[in-house]
C-alpha cells in the first residue's frame, strides 16, 4: 500500500517533476572561485534550447539548499507555482516524442471511430457513419485495470532503486566532506606532537621524544600540503566521475593554478588520478612531525576515501540491471499506446469522445514522467553538485590548517 500511494502521488502531482529547483551559489564557500562552479537553478533565458531538457539540463539540477530555499520549497503557493511551470519543465520537454505518439493515436482513434460509427456536428445533429464497412476500434478496459497494479509496482521499484543510488552517492560525498575536515583537524592539532615529553614515560616500548621547537614557516608549508592534497583528491574524484567534455579543461586549469608544476603534472598524467592524489596525500602525512600512532589515525581517513571512491565507481559502472529497466519501459509503452482504445467508451459523455485526447496526453505525460525521473536519477553524479562539494572542502581545509596549534598557542 505504501508503494502504491507513492506511485499515485508521483503520477498526480507535478511537484515531483519540476525541472529545476532554485538554489544559490552562495551556499558553497570557496577560498578561490572555481572555473567549473556551474550555475545551479534554471538555465538563463539566453541558454540554448538543448540545455533546457535532457542531457544539457543536468548541470542545472545540481542544487544546494540553504534556509531561504527551504522556506520557498515548503511555501503554501508551491502547488500553483509548480503547476504554472509545467510548460518549462525539462522532464516534460524530454518526453515530447512519447507524449506526441500516444496523443496522435488517441486523436486518430477519435476521428476514425467518428467516421466508422457516426458523429455529432457542432449543432448537435447526429450523423450516420461515413465508412460503414469498417468496425470501430476499441478494447475492453478490464485488462488495463488488472495490469495497473503490476505496472505501478514496477514503476515504484524502478524509482526507489534509482533514488537509492542517488542517495548512496550523496552519502559517499558526505563522508568525503566529513573526513576531510577530520583529517585536517587532527593534522593541525597534533602537529609537532611526537610523544609525551612531560613525564618521560615510554610509549609502545620506545622512550618518548622531547618536544621540538616548531618552525611556523615549515608548519604552514607542511599543513598547507595536507590541505592541498586533500582538495586535489576530491577534485580528481569529481573529474573521475564527470564526463570528459564537461570538466577536463577546467580540471587541468585548476590543478595547475593551485599545485606546483611537478605535483600537478604527476596527478594529471596518472592513469587513475584520484589514486595518485591519495598517494600524494599519504606522503604529505608521512612528512608531518608527529608520533606514528597519530599518523595511523590520520591514514584511517584515507582508507575511508578509498571506500567512497570505490563505491562511486561501482555506481557509475553498474546500472540497474538492463533487463529490468527495459521490461519496465516496454510494459509502460505498450500499456499507454493501447490505452486510448480502452478509454474510448468511458468518454462517450463528451462530444464525439474528444475529451479522451487531453486525458491520454496527461496520463502519458505523468506516467512516462515517472520512468523519466527514475532514468535521470539512476546515474547520480552529473546531477550532484560535486564541484560545490570540492570548493567547500577546499575552503574548509584551508581554514582549518590556518588555525594555531601545538606549540603556537602562547
Amino acid at each position: 500500500m505504501k508503494f502504491l500511494s507513492a506511485l499515485l502521488l508521483l503520477a498526480l502531482s507535478p511537484t515531483q517533476t519540476v525541472a529545476f529547483a532554485p538554489a544559490n551559489n552562495h551556499a558553497v564557500v570557496s577560498a578561490a572561485p572555481s572555473s567549473t562552479s556551474l550555475q545551479m537553478g534554471p538555465p538563463s533565458p539566453k541558454s540554448l534550447l538543448t540545455e533546457t531538457y535532457g542531457e544539457g539540463s543536468r548541470k542545472y539540477r545540481r542544487t544546494v539548499y540553504t534556509h531561504n530555499e527551504w522556506v520557498k520549497h515548503r511555501s503554501s503557493d508551491r502547488f500553483i507555482r509548480n503547476i504554472s511551470s509545467m510548460i518549462n519543465s525539462g522532464v516534460y520537454k524530454s518526453l515530447g516524442g512519447e507524449v506526441f505518439v500516444t496523443t496522435a493515436i488517441a486523436t486518430f482513434l477519435v476521428v476514425f471511430n467518428a467516421l466508422t460509427g457516426g458523429y455529432t456536428d457542432f449543432d448537435g445533429v447526429q450523423h450516420e457513419a461515413i465508412i460503414s464497412s469498417l468496425p470501430q476500434l476499441t478494447l475492453p478496459l478490464t485488462p488495463f485495470t488488472l495490469l495497473s497494479p503490476s505496472l505501478g509496482l514496477l514503476l515504484v521499484f524502478r524509482t526507489n532503486s534509482s533514488y537509492g543510488r542517488w542517495d548512496e552517492a550523496r552519502k559517499f560525498w558526505g563522508l568525503n566532506i566529513n573526513h576531510t575536515r577530520d583529517l585536517n583537524r587532527m593534522a593541525t592539532a597534533w602537529y609537532g606532537n611526537e610523544g609525551d615529553p612531560w613525564d618521560g614515560t615510554e610509549f609502545m616500548g620506545a622512550p618518548s621524544s622531547k618536544a621540538q621547537a616548531i618552525d611556523p614557516a615549515e608548519r604552514q608549508y607542511l599543513l598547507g600540503q595536507i590541505s592541498l592534497m586533500t582538495w586535489a583528491f576530491v577534485r580528481s574524484m569529481k573529474r573521475h566521475l564527470s564526463p570528459p567534455d564537461e570538466d577536463e579543461e577546467d580540471y587541468i586549469a585548476e590543478m595547475n593554478s593551485r599545485l606546483s608544476p611537478e605535483q600537478a603534472e604527476a596527478i594529471i598524467s596518472a592513469v587513475h588520478r584520484p589514486n595518485r592524489a591519495l598517494y600524494d596525500l599519504s606522503v604529505a602525512i608521512e612528512k608531518l612531525p608527529m608520533h606514528f600512532l597519530r599518523k595511523d589515525e590520520l591514514n584511517k581517513n584515507l582508507s575511508i576515501f578509498e571506500d567512497t571512491l570505490g563505491g562511486c565507481e561501482r555506481l557509475l559502472s553498474s546500472p540497474i540491471p538492463l533487463f529490468y529497466s527495459r521490461h519496465t519501459a516496454r510494459f509502460l509503452s505498450t500499456w499507454l499506446l493501447l490505452l486510448p482504445f480502452a478509454m474510448y467508451e468511458p468518454f462517450k459523455g463528451s462530444w464525439n469522445h474528444v475529451m479522451e485526447i487531453p486525458a491520454i496526453a496527461l496520463a502519458s505525460l505523468f506516467l512516462f514522467g515517472i520512468e523519466e525521473l527514475a532514468t535521470q536519477l539512476e546515474e547520480p553524479f552529473t546531477i550532484l553538485p560535486m564541484q560545490g562539494f570540492c570548493d567547500k572542502i577546499g575552503a574548509n581545509c584551508d581554514e582549518i590548517v590556518g588555525w594555531r596549534g601545538q606549540g603556537l598557542d602562547e
